[in-house]
């Protein structure tokens, strides 16, 4: 007989909202380069330029609506892929293949990014705030206020827009993070070098950050664009169109701080989640 731990359903929402208080800052800087709409300010002069217009607090303007979204987004996700994995791995007394942890992870994201749309999308209108002109400033007081003046003043279409971009970079972040994590952590375990420690988590959680930077950045533009944006696209196409206009460089705007940002934050994720799982999860008998 062997005993093991299995996370709870909502593990991952909170190790996810522990480590965005960490990551936010970097979060809102990669919005921040990613609406502009010709290249003008770097990672460094954009964060300079936040802090002197609203000092060092407007580094987390939106945090209460990036904690939103990790409740409803990284929740439903990671709640999806966990129960099901595990299930599976207890019918069939072994892992699943790969093939199959590529399906749930899009599955799982996928689901999870429509349900976390709207706070998805009064997120990034509350980071860009700080660089608009003081006229132009929407000034959500949290992000029940944002979704409430949304549903208020542009009807509950315009919460979910931007819902198929967001599911479908759902889908590709979770694929690079929950799929390639599991994935390179059965491979370091079966190895026999590392143990189930925290090097092994910290190992798998670098290089499945690294994939989902890579899979979801050109797609995060385009959402964020959509989101943004005062006046509609005419579609998910125009918006496309729109950004291949500026060039091919334009989809990996803001790379190196969405990698700074993503890479940190889902080693913090997995790290914390693991530690949550070996201390509070569910004990199997297997």
């Amino acid at each position: 007989m062997h005993e093991s731990r299995v996370s709870r359903w909502y593990f991952g929402g909170i190790s996810s909202s522990a480590a965005a208080c960490f990551t936010h800052p970097l979060d809102l800087i990669k919005v921040h380069l990613q609406t502009q709409q010709e290249v003008r300010v770097r990672m460094i002069g954009m964060t300079i330029n936040v802090v002197r217009r609203d000092g060092y607090l407007g580094l987390y303007s939106g945090l209460s609506a990036s904690l939103c979204r990790q409740m409803t987004y990284s929740l439903s996700r990671f709640a999806i892929y966990e129960t099901v994995r595990d299930k599976m791995k207890r019918k069939n007394k072994g892992f699943m293949p790969f093939y199959q942890k590529v399906l749930l992870g899009a599955f799982g994201g996928f689901t999870g990014g429509f349900i976390g749309t709207p706070a998805d999308l009064v997120n990034v209108r509350m980071q860009n705030d700080v660089k608009l002109p003081a006229e132009l400033r929407r000034n959500y007081a949290h992000v029940l206020d944002g979704l409430f003046r949304v549903w208020k003043e542009e009807g509950m279409r315009k919460l979910f827009s931007g819902t198929t971009m967001a599911s479908t970079r759902g889908a590709l972040v979770s694929v690079g993070q929950l799929s390639c994590y599991d994935q390179s952590k059965q491979l370091v375990l079966t190895s026999g070098y590392l143990t189930d420690n925290i090097l092994t988590h910290f190992l798998a959680s670098v290089f499945a950050g690294g994939c989902a930077t890579i899979l979801c950045q050109p797609l995060d533009v385009v959402k964020t664009r959509l989101m943004n944006s005062k006046v509609d696209y005419g579609s998910v196409f125009h918006c496309l169109t729109e950004t291949a206009k500026l060039g091919p460089k334009a989809f990996y705007k803001g790379l190196v701080p969405a990698a700074i940002r993503l890479i940190p934050h889902t080693v913090l994720t997995f790290t914390l989640l693991e530690q949550l799982r070996q201390h509070f999860g569910v004990v199997v008998i297997a």
